[in-house]
């Protein structure tokens, strides 16, 4: 490469944008809530909330689910979620792309709305394993659309956040990118249609993982 890089750190959400994961996780939040009762919310209202810590997302996707259900609708949400999460892979090209930006010395970070452990649980693959640097999760951080996920990663690095690039398929993910000051692309292939995404400013949105390895080679 000829130019100079434009980005020192790079934030990869993780379910619609690295993994194959929406239609899983918006089926399982729809038999969740049938379960504890509560009306089975549409595809739309049930894939929104995705990428958001996981009760608020729940209790957001289903108003008419008293509080007091709260634990077991998560519960819930967890057996369907772990009864289909080896269905569930990694975008062609994911794989290739990450092992680029590596070998041009990027710093790569996921920042998801998943729990520690079941962020762990994908990263502990033979494929996965040693290939991201840092990673924060929602519940052991403020959920999307906060951006501390993006301050607590670009102070890990000492990174600034013009040096710093937020990946996601949600406008929680450009939100929290935009609320950090930090530059974001969108992926038009996962949880919210890619019409939400112009206001929030993203350098470009992407509809596939091949065009999104293709703008990181030419671009970051």
């Amino acid at each position: 490469m000829n130019r100079p890089r434009e980005f020192d750190l790079i934030c990869f959400d993780w379910d619609g944008t690295l993994f194959d994961s929406t239609g899983i996780i918006t089926r399982c939040i729809q038999q969740a809530v049938v379960d504890v009762g509560g009306a089975r919310p549409t595809d739309e209202a049930a894939s929104y909330v995705i990428g958001m810590a996981l009760m608020p997302a729940l209790a957001r996707a289903a108003p008419d689910v008293p509080k007091d259900k709260y634990p077991l609708l998560g519960e819930r949400y967890r057996h369907h979620y772990l009864a289909h999460q080896n269905d569930i892979s990694l975008f062609d090209g994911v794989l290739p792309m990450l092992a680029e930006l590596k070998a041009r010395h990027h710093w790569l970070a996921v920042a998801t709305g998943k729990s520690r452990v079941g962020l762990d649980n994908v990263l502990a693959t033979r494929d996965l394993k040693g290939i991201f640097d840092a990673s924060r999760t929602a519940d052991e951080t403020a959920g999307k659309p906060d951006p501390r996920m993006l301050n607590e990663l670009m102070r890990q690095f000492g990174t600034e956040p013009e040096r710093t690039l937020m990946v996601g398929d949600t406008t929680h993910d450009l939100q929290m990118a935009r609320n950090a000051g930090c530059a974001s692309l969108g992926v038009s292939y996962g949880a919210h249609p890619p019409s939400e995404f112009e206001a929030l400013g993203p350098r470009a949105i992407l509809h596939s993982a091949q065009a999104l390895r293709q703008w990181l080679n030419e671009h970051a």
